[in-house]
């Protein structure tokens, strides 16, 4: 048998006019010693027997003999007839043959497959989201799994159920990257969603990898609980802005202001882009981005930028690219 390795999705021996056929699959670890027993063959010299191997480093069969030497640092014959693999590697994955004959004249043939693996570190959720808005699409985070082999899966899990894309409240974005001198992969899984109103305030969100072969365990990340908060309806909301059109000249600067008569005073929450901005508030001046405190009005002051590389110059609010503002109930996320 393999020493060190995975033995096993089937084993068939067959005689057949003196002749002991045996095939095996066989998964070995990157990096690891593996050895091939020569069924059949004399424990000491002298030995007739040939190992074949046809690898991701061969071209065609190659050869190897207890009498040839050792291919390199890649194979060698041990005094007992199985083939040492030092460290096997992507390239090793492929087919191997022994021929051996006993001293009596039998002939047995061994030949085995063999698949390499390497377990990934464990993944990890990159930039997930503190806040979700119901009713519109968020981005939970990205799903990050590094040097695997095969490339596996990830998958995403809310509240400990496996999510499915629907490519409507629930999509996923995924990439598969290569390694050009490892040979290893990385994967990435980007998460969207789309909170319901009246859902959960706060759900468990996480994303596990798992291999591509069978009986391995898969790996999880840790949970993240962003808040879900529902804004007040936008006719209850408007957005005040100075100078009157926003157009400003580059340098200048425009204030947004976020009006609402809601009650009690609503959180405000500001956005650049689809993007929550993470600004500090002003003391004494609740409702600037960032603010969690309850507030009528919010502030935001942005200044235009010089129109060079695609930075942003004079425009009006509300165009492709542009801030935008929301309140949420005060108390924080529903539930909450």
């Amino acid at each position: 048998m393999a020493a060190g390795t995975t033995a096993g999705v089937w084993v068939l021996v067959l005689s057949l006019w003196g002749v002991a056929v045996s095939d095996q699959n066989i998964t070995a670890r990157i990096g690891k010693p593996l050895v091939l027993n020569c069924k059949g063959a004399p424990k000491k010299p002298p030995q007739q027997l040939e190992w074949k191997l046809n690898t991701g480093r061969t071209e065609a069969w190659k050869v190897l003999t207890p009498q040839g030497g050792p291919w390199d640092s890649v194979a060698r014959v041990l005094p007992n007839g199985s083939l040492l693999l030092p460290a096997v590697g992507i390239q090793d994955e492929g087919t191997f043959r022994c021929r051996a004959t006993s001293r009596n004249g039998k002939e047995t043939k061994s030949n085995y497959r063999v698949q390499v693996y390497q377990i990934p570190g464990k993944p990890d959720i990159v930039d997930p989201a503190s806040e979700l808005m119901a009713g519109v699409p968020n981005k939970v985070g990205t799903c990050v799994s590094e040097g695997g082999y095969p490339a596996g899966t990830l998958s995403w899990h809310l509240d400990g159920k496996t999510l499915i894309p629907d490519g409507k409240g629930v999509s996923v974005k995924e990439e598969t990257r290569r390694h050009p001198e490892t040979g290893l992969f990385t994967l990435h899984s980007e998460l969207m969603v789309t909170p319901a109103w009246g859902g959960a305030p706060q759900p468990t969100f996480s994303c596990s990898f798992s291999p591509s072969f069978p009986r391995r365990r898969a790996l999880h990340t840790a949970p993240t609980r962003p808040s879900v908060w529902e804004p007040v309806p936008l006719e209850e909301v408007q957005l005040v802005v100075e100078p009157a059109g926003g157009a400003v000249p580059p340098g200048g600067t425009v204030t947004l202001t976020c009006e609402t008569s809601v009650q009690p005073p609503p959180q405000i929450h500001w956005t650049k882009d689809g993007t929550p901005l993470p600004l500090s508030p002003s003391p004494g001046d609740p409702g600037r981005p960032g603010d969690r405190r309850p507030a009528r009005r919010g502030h935001h002051v942005a200044q235009a930028a010089t129109q060079r590389t695609g930075e942003e110059g004079p425009r009006k609010p509300g165009g492709r690219r542009g801030g935008a503002c929301g309140a949420e109930p005060a108390g924080g996320s529903r539930g909450g």
